[in-house]
């Protein structure tokens, strides 16, 4: 089943190419979604695909070198995104 989530992190995650990092590491997933930059310094991303897909996609974040920038993660589920192809940076 599909699922929409998003999410907001925190720490040093802009000027460190965090964003073409998720964007890259999204490719290897059956992912649908963007992300992008928020002028309070945070990084926010919406994504979309099966719950299974998105849970291995947030833990292969963590697990890269990404996982060192991130002190704080904020997660809710939001409707299934609409004009969403592929997975870009906003």
């Amino acid at each position: 089943m599909e699922i929409a989530r998003q999410y907001y992190f925190s720490g040093r995650v802009q000027g460190v190419g965090f964003r073409y990092s998720i964007k890259r590491l999204a490719t290897g997933f059956e992912v649908l979604g963007w992300v992008r930059n928020l002028d309070d310094g945070r990084v926010e991303m919406q994504v979309m695909g099966d719950e299974a897909e998105l849970k291995e996609f947030i833990d292969e974040i963590h697990d890269s070198p990404l996982g060192h920038h991130i002190q704080e993660q904020e997660e809710r589920s939001i409707p299934l995104l609409d004009d969403v192809s592929g997975f870009s940076i906003q």
